[in-house]
C-alpha cells in the first residue's frame, strides 16, 4: 500500500504541475518599457502642459505609464488605449490632433504653404535672372510726339478761339 500512495501523489504533483505550467504558460509576458513608452511618447499629460507623458516627471504620469502596462499585459491594442484616455481626459491628450471637423486645417494648411512659398520663391528667382528692361527714351523736344487723331482735332478746336 505505499507503494500505491507514493505512486498516487507523484500523478497527483504532476497533474498539479502541468496546471501551475499551463497557468503560467498562457499568461503573455510583461509589457517592455520601449513598448510602454512607444503609446506614452503619443500621449499628453493631462496635468502638465506640452509635455509627453513618455517624459513627464510628475506621480501622476508615471501611475499613468503603469496604467499603460497593465493594459497592454491585458492584451488591450494601442488604439484601445488611446481610446481610453480621450475617454477619460479629453482628446487634447493625443500627441495628433484626430483628423475631424475643424482639426482638418491642421493637416492642409502647411503643405499648402510650402507649395505656395516655393512658387513664390521660384517667380521671385526668375525674375530677378531676366536682363532689367531698357529704361524708356524720352522724346527730343525737337519731335512732336505722335498723337491721337481726336486729341489733335481738340488742340485744333482749341486754337480757333
Amino acid at each position: 500500500m505505499t507503494t500505491r500512495r507514493v505512486l498516487l501523489a507523484f500523478v497527483y504533483s504532476l497533474l498539479l504541475g502541468l496546471i501551475f505550467i499551463g497557468a503560467a504558460s498562457a499568461q503573455q509576458p510583461a509589457p517592455s518599457d520601449d513598448e510602454v513608452n512607444a503609446i506614452a511618447r503619443q500621449l499628453y499629460c493631462p496635468v502638465c502642459e506640452n509635455i509627453p507623458l513618455d517624459v513627464c516627471p510628475t506621480t501622476a504620469c508615471a501611475q499613468w505609464r503603469e496604467l499603460i502596462r497593465q493594459k497592454l499585459a491585458e492584451g488591450w491594442s494601442e488604439g484601445q488605449i488611446k481610446e481610453y484616455f480621450v475617454q477619460q481626459y479629453g482628446a487634447r491628450v493625443l500627441g495628433t490632433p484626430p483628423a475631424k471637423g475643424i482639426n482638418w486645417l491642421v493637416y492642409l494648411i502647411p503643405p499648402i504653404a510650402i507649395i505656395a512659398g516655393v512658387y513664390i520663391l521660384f517667380r521671385a528667382i526668375s525674375s530677378w535672372r531676366r536682363p532689367p528692361e531698357p529704361p524708356p527714351v524720352a522724346p527730343s523736344p525737337d519731335e512732336e510726339p505722335t498723337q491721337d487723331e481726336y486729341v489733335r482735332k481738340m488742340e485744333e478746336e482749341l486754337r480757333k478761339r
